[in-house]
């Protein structure tokens, strides 16, 4: 398919993401049997994420349910390292932006984006983001899309919408988008897309 710009979603599509991994380690840190209350922790994710609740506070709620009384610092470094390169979509965003726009579209909070863009250098490549914790509006909400168009400047129709959630994709598709699911245990995407700059 051959497409005038494309749209990269990041958890588990740029990068890869597990927050066992710090919960986990959160755990051990502070001598706790178990994780903490799941329904808590994603409702305060939830909330950040969506720009309704300041990263003090944030950091508050999640720190407390884990007992943890360390550091900030040393808190904030194990929330943040859960990520690793998704080299097979770097590589195709990578391509792609030498010859069209690359845009990004994230559910997504303060802390997570600070370092992603300090840790990976892909994230230079990319001309401009809609961020839920900064417009306060999230995925798979209409609106996210309607954004894109206005903020991005593109045509819906030549532009790929790229995600790992089905439901986003419905999403960018039922505002004109070209969606396209991506599964990371497939391992004929992308090149099964055949996505050609136009």
């Amino acid at each position: 398919m051959k497409v005038e710009a494309a749209i990269f979603d990041i958890g588990n599509v740029l990068v890869l993401f597990d927050y066992m991994k710090a919960a986990n380690r959160l755990v051990l840190k502070n001598g706790l049997k178990s994780v903490p209350d799941r329904a808590l922790i994603t409702a305060a994710i939830h909330e950040f994420e969506l720009g309704r609740i300041t990263r003090a506070q944030f950091l508050s709620a999640v720190r407390r349910e884990f007992q943890d009384t360390g550091p900030e610092d040393a808190f904030i470094a194990i929330w943040e390292d859960i990520f690793e390169e998704n080299t097979r979509m770097t590589a195709l965003a990578r391509e792609l932006s030498l010859k069209i726009p690359v845009f990004l579209i994230s559910n997504i909070g303060e802390i997570h984006h600070r370092h992603l863009f300090r840790k990976f250098d892909v994230f230079s490549i990319f001309r401009d983001k809609i961020f839920s914790y900064l417009d306060g509006i999230m995925k798979p909400d209409a609106a996210v899309f309607q954004l894109a168009i206005s903020r991005f400047g593109v045509n819906p129709a030549a532009t790929a919408y790229i995600d790992d959630v089905q439901e986003n994709c419905a999403a960018a598709s039922a505002a004109g988008f070209i969606g396209l699911h991506y599964d990371h245990s497939r391992e004929d995407l992308p090149g099964a897309w055949r996505i050609e700059a136009e």
